[in-house]
């Protein structure tokens, strides 16, 4: 735009005629006239050209001023001829005064241009912005962007392509073709142009297709001016990758069937416009990843809600068959205690689901009072006695070290160790002990439990505290499949978050398993300590 005015004839045409008119007119009173007169008339002549039609015209003006003045105006009048000194002096003052205020009208003239352009610029950026901030979905936000590329740099097409896909898509008109007879949604399906994609996409550098749609591989990035300029000289589309934050996330493809026309000033400009396509493409996947996610979570409450409703139904038809059972061992049926044994089993499984559902929906209540970790093995101890069948069980505690004592919920924590207690039993062989360690580790107190098991392989170590899931190899010493529906572990690492605690696994030395329950410590006063012990 800045020097399209230049080449119009019709500015030349116009200040010709002028320049024409103002000469009859002062030759035609030229012996009433002063040189000052006449040379600021000119000047005005000048510069009104300089300033319609740019740099070249204004000096154009200023040298043909400089003859009419010599031939028509001074003596010896329709001579090339000065008879005096001092007009010598009025001429080189003239041309010298009117090629200074051409240039500076030109260079005032060029950054008013540039000041316009930086405007323009600002208002597209501020357009982007409004069109992005409002459409309510990333897709919409990212076809604003294609569409607002398309407008500033003037092409007929902007698509931007994901994986090979055309996620967004900016056309002048619908139906609008190039040359080659393709339609934006035919661009997308040729398969030279997704080979094009490809390699753009995979080495980062600029591409461009001739006029005839041959492919042409480039070295350049968008601010090689150099470099594009060869490449788009001429081409009917550009594709340019997108990259965001170090990682290239897409490729932006411009086309025009009549050849693309990108001054460096534009190119600039796409530069910018590009990186805001890529973020464009980030908000994408972000919100495509929001929405699985979001679908996960529903899946989640959904899944909680059914195992809620079906432990709560089964939980009368368990009773009734715990009834029937013992009204059958009353007549001295033996195969009650089969009956009574498995409802037991499956009422254990009724309530694990309860509580699974419970510590998913963060409705546990979770009552923490001041309680020794001896204590706390002692009950769990205790409890599993009868499942012991003469296995041994050792407990250590370091003697320099004070008694652990923590601020925890006893009944939670008792579950936990007991399940890790019946955990360890169940995956030892019958002659390997089962171990228990109690220590202080700053602000929280460590109990763990460890055993001569298989062990878990480095891939499910993290699994196995999920619901219902049960590791491939999760077998007794006697090779059979261990029992269980794989919610012991997952809900003692729920209960033991609940109360700002952590469940842990790590290998043992020499073979084995460690499962280490840690819970906040409590800070005791020296009266405080004896009770807390003994209580």
């Amino acid at each position: 735009m800045r020097n399209a005015r230049l080449g119009r004839p019709g500015s030349w045409l116009f200040w010709a005629a002028t320049l024409t008119l103002v000469t009859v007119a002062l030759v035609s009173v030229r012996d009433d006239l002063d040189q000052a007169h006449v040379t600021l008339i000119y000047m005005l002549v000048v510069l009104g050209g300089s300033a319609s039609g740019g740099r070249v015209l204004g000096l154009t003006l200023a040298c043909a001023c400089f003859l009419l003045i010599d031939y028509f105006l001074q003596t010896p009048y329709d001579l090339l001829s000065v008879d005096k000194p001092l007009d010598w002096l009025v001429l080189v003052a003239f041309l010298v005064t009117a090629t200074v205020a051409t240039q500076l009208l030109g260079r005032a003239n060029a950054e008013a241009e540039a000041a316009r352009r930086r405007a323009e610029e600002i208002d597209r950026l501020a357009a982007l912005g409004a069109e992005t901030l409002s459409a309510g979905r990333a897709e919409d936000a990212l076809a604003a962007i294609a569409k607002v590329i398309r407008e500033t740099t003037g092409a007929a097409e902007c698509q931007v392509f994901v994986g090979g896909t055309a996620m967004a898509e900016g056309t002048e008109r619908a139906g609008d073709r190039d040359e080659a007879g393709h339609d934006a949604a035919a661009a997308q399906a040729d398969p030279a142009i997704g080979e094009t994609v490809a390699w753009v996409a995979e080495h980062r550098r600029a591409a461009t297709e001739r006029l005839d749609g041959t492919p042409v591989h480039t070295s350049a990035e968008l601010g090689a001016s150099a470099a594009l300029d060869a490449a788009l000289a001429p081409a009917r589309a550009l594709l340019l990758p997108l990259v965001a934050h170090g990682r290239s996330v897409g490729v932006l493809r411009l086309a025009d069937r009549g050849g693309l026309r990108l001054d460096p000033a534009r190119r600039r400009f796409l530069d910018a416009l590009s990186y805001y396509a890529a973020l464009g493409i980030e908000r994408v996947e972000l919100a495509a990843e929001a929405e699985h996610a979001e679908a996960l979570r529903e899946a989640d409450r959904l899944k909680d809600a059914l195992l809620a409703s079906v432990s709560h139904d089964l939980r009368t038809p368990l009773t009734t068959i715990k009834a029937l059972a013992h009204d059958l061992a009353a007549g001295g049926d033996d195969r009650a205690a089969v009956i009574e044994e498995q409802a037991d089993r499956l009422n254990h499984m009724v309530a694990d689901l309860l509580d699974l559902s419970r510590l998913n929906a963060g409705g546990v209540p979770v009552h923490t009072d001041v309680n020794a970790a001896e204590d706390l093995v002692g009950a769990a101890i205790q409890q599993v006695a009868g499942a012991l069948g003469g296995r041994e069980l050792r407990t250590s505690l370091a003697l320099q070290e004070p008694m652990p004592v923590g601020r925890f919920d006893f009944v939670h924590s008792l579950r936990i160790l007991v399940n890790l207690i019946e955990n360890a039993l169940k995956y030892s062989p019958a002659a390997a002990p089962i171990d228990i360690w109690m220590r202080g580790e700053g602000e929280m107190i460590a109990i763990a439990v460890a055993d001569r098991g298989g062990g878990v392989p480095p891939a499910e170590r993290e699994r196995i505290f999920e619901a219902f899931y049960r590791p491939a190899g999760g077998v007794s010493p006697d090779g059979a499949r261990a029992g269980g529906a794989g919610l012991g572990l997952a809900i003692a690492r729920r209960l033991a978050l609940a109360q700002g605690g952590t469940l842990t696994y790590e290998d043992r030395h020499g073979g084995g398993s460690v499962f280490t329950l840690r819970l906040p410590a409590a800070r005791l006063s020296a009266e405080e300590a004896p009770l807390a012990v003994t209580s």
